[in-house]
């Protein structure tokens, strides 16, 4: 029983020391503790006062190489999971023998594998069109 009353007085003792020695940080020792520990980004949510304007760069539609480089590629470059690769004429003509509104609408849907709008959710449906005419070598 004393070595358990023993423990907890020295626990209490480095506890109650910490709490001192942190009363007892400068102000330069702070400041640092405090740039340590700040948040590194701020959450903003559509209707709340954030401090200032939101301004949006649009810089037009991309390009279907633009498109196919920053959301197909992974995918389509390998075929993975059966995707057709860019370039494979016959693979890409056995789908657009379905009509290419067809295609459109799977891309924009997603198939099988392939997320909805292969994952590009900014893409517009005319930004897909031209990734999927990139993609099938078609102009």
């Amino acid at each position: 029983m004393k070595m358990l009353q023993a423990m907890m007085l020295f626990v209490a003792t480095l506890v109650m020391a910490q709490a001192n020695a942190a009363e007892t940080m400068t102000d330069a020792q702070t400041e640092k503790l405090r740039e340590r520990i700040k948040p590194v980004a701020e959450v903003c949510v559509q209707g709340d006062d954030c401090g200032g304007p939101v301004v949006a760069a649009s810089t037009g539609p991309r390009t279907g190489d633009a498109i196919y480089a920053a959301s197909c590629a992974g995918c389509h470059s390998i075929g993975v999971a059966g995707a057709p690769k860019k370039g494979d004429t016959a693979a890409w003509d056995k789908r657009l023998a379905k009509g290419f509104d067809k295609t459109l609408a799977n891309a924009i849907s997603g198939l099988n594998a392939m997320p909805a709008k292969g994952l590009c959710m900014d893409c517009s449906d005319d930004e897909l069109t031209s990734a999927i005419k990139f993609m099938a070598g078609r102009k």
